[in-house]
């Protein structure tokens, strides 16, 4: 395994100094946030765009690929994570012609996974959202396949704030959705899992990784607080709106060692990516650095 960082909470440094800054800090691999450059993502740690995306050549994709390499850095995947089920055509044809110019860009610089989300429309069923993602996804699945790139899907609700209420931004959240998944795209797609969004949803971890174990290509490592008192208040109704709280590894709710044990009985021999979305450790660069130093203390012994 190779311990890094998601580079989205570092929107004013360029990748080189982000580069920099994760070597000297001791970690081993980035995850690039690769949103356009041009910006118009509004919710928190995204937005961020480390690579040139829109401009990818051969040449400057191999010159920033041996840049990262030349500092004793892997790259574990390109991130891009928005919603390619969106109510809205028009932002739908947008955010799936950037990913396909994500995953260009991946083979370009020999990366092969380039993380995002299968998306969802708030508004509608689960079925109704997935008969969607049935016309959209195969296309977008075959190109990465002609890429040789894996696909892999997060497997976070995206449901956090009123504007995602009430069916969130992401069906990829559930045993249920990713049987489907792995049923209708098989081997051309993979899963970047994060064991934080299973905690407030009464998933367990461990279960889930003894089942989908096998397909984990890419992992967060991001942990999460239950705040009983916003529980106590909204009610899980709420759907984890008012009580739930991100947090860096080893402040939240996740039981880490277990959670290692699983992986490697699972055989995961990947990158372990740390996605800082503690508000505590934000506002400035140096509180920002804190928190992913914090977790990167808490992890290393498992990460070997």
């Amino acid at each position: 395994m190779k311990l890094g960082i998601l580079t989205a909470p570092f929107p004013e440094l360029s990748l080189g100094e982000v580069a920099a800054w994760a070597k000297g800090a001791g970690f081993e691999a980035l995850e690039i946030a690769c949103w356009p450059s041009g910006g118009g993502e509004k919710r928190r740690y995204a937005g961020t765009a480390h690579l040139p995306i829109e401009d990818m050549s051969p040449g400057l994709a191999s010159e920033i690929a041996d840049d990262i390499a030349a500092q004793g850095l892997a790259i574990s995947g390109l991130g891009y994570y928005p919603n390619p089920l969106h109510a809205d055509a028009a932002h739908r044809e947008m955010v799936i012609g950037h990913l396909k110019k994500v995953i260009r860009a991946a083979a370009m610089m020999r990366v092969g996974v380039v993380n995002t989300f299968v998306g969802g429309d708030r508004t509608l069923t689960l079925d109704q959202n997935w008969a969607r993602a049935m016309e959209i996804f195969p296309d977008i699945v075959a190109h990465a396949r002609d890429h040789g790139v894996m696909l892999a899907f997060e497997n976070c609700p995206m449901i956090f704030s009123h504007d995602e209420w009430p069916g969130g931004h992401n069906i990829a959240y559930s045993p249920k959705i990713w049987r489907r998944i792995f049923d209708s795209w098989g081997d051309g797609v993979g899963m970047n899992f994060d064991p934080s969004h299973l905690v407030w949803q009464m998933i367990d971890p461990l279960r889930f990784i003894r089942e989908f174990g096998g397909r984990m290509v890419h992992v967060h490592a991001k942990d999460l607080m239950i705040d009983r008192e916003g529980l106590y208040e909204n009610g899980i109704m709420s759907l984890g709106m008012g009580w739930q709280v991100p947090r860096m590894p080893g402040l939240g709710e996740v039981d880490w060692p277990p959670l290692f044990a699983a992986l490697y009985r699972a055989g995961y021999d990947g990158p372990v990516i740390i996605e800082h979305e503690d508000r505590n450790f934000e506002g400035t660069r140096e509180k920002v650095e804190r928190g992913f130093l914090l977790a990167r203390d808490v992890l290393r012994p498992y990460v070997k």
